[in-house]
């Protein structure tokens, strides 16, 4: 049974989330507190955790943040604050989803099992065994290492599965609607900006000066390209 830990001060909201997940099958854990909740989530005990952004003691970016640097498990923020400029700084602090309040229980259910979903076969896949070489860059699809200048550089797993898609696609331009559709799925629902934010980390990660990139060219008004 997969373990969900909800991150939610308020009470009405985390026992909705709770008793929907736990009829859904999910075993659930909620906790109200910032930090306690950082620290749940950090024990490795959960397969997916939803955090609301406005948390005593801990800021939820922080807790994404955090979170993220060490794990790779999907991260669904649920807030109130709907604002674009929220949920780019939400998406570039690590997570995987970003949630308006008020919201639909079974689209938080659906979201759910697409991303443990979509967790398992990136993680758990080993298809397409070999070593992908750029220049500096080499990617091996079977370990999911991605090594820079013989430096292991870590990635989260939707930074790791858009970095493969473009480069197994050399010199093939990319809309972000095609990325979008490829690496989050058609029936996925999110952003859109959550190409170019993802795009944007991979670069900071990969690239010897991200703002005059050498392997991920931006094309003004086609989209993305990987430079073979």
């Amino acid at each position: 049974m997969k373990r969900i830990l909800v991150i939610e001060d308020d009470s009405n909201i985390a026992e909705l989330q709770r008793d929907y997940l736990q009829l859904n099958g999910y075993r659930v854990d909620t906790v109200s507190d910032g930090e306690e909740g950082l620290q749940r989530a950090l024990s490795g005990d959960y397969d997916l955790v939803t955090v609301d952004l406005m948390l005593p003691n801990r800021h939820g970016f922080e807790i994404v943040r955090e979170v993220r640097r060490t794990m790779e498990i999907p991260l669904i923020i649920i807030s109130a604050r709907g604002e674009d400029i929220d949920k780019i700084r939400g998406l570039g602090s690590g997570a995987d989803d970003y949630l308006t309040k008020p919201f639909s229980l079974t689209e938080l259910a659906a979201r759910i099992k697409s991303h443990l979903e979509r967790y398992e076969r990136l993680l758990g896949r080993k298809n397409g065994a070999g070593v992908i070489h750029r220049g500096g860059l080499e990617i091996n699809t079977v370990s999911h290492q991605v090594y820079v200048n013989g430096r292991e550089t870590a990635m989260t797993a939707k930074e790791y599965e858009l970095l493969v898609f473009l480069a197994s696609n050399p010199n093939i331009v990319f809309s972000k609607d095609r990325l979008y559709d490829a690496i989050w799925g058609e029936d996925y629902c999110g952003e859109i900006a959550t190409v170019a934010v993802h795009i944007q980390k991979i670069r900071k990660k990969i690239e010897k000066d991200p703002s005059n990139p050498e392997y991920i060219e931006t094309l003004w008004g086609s989209g993305y390209r990987f430079n073979g």
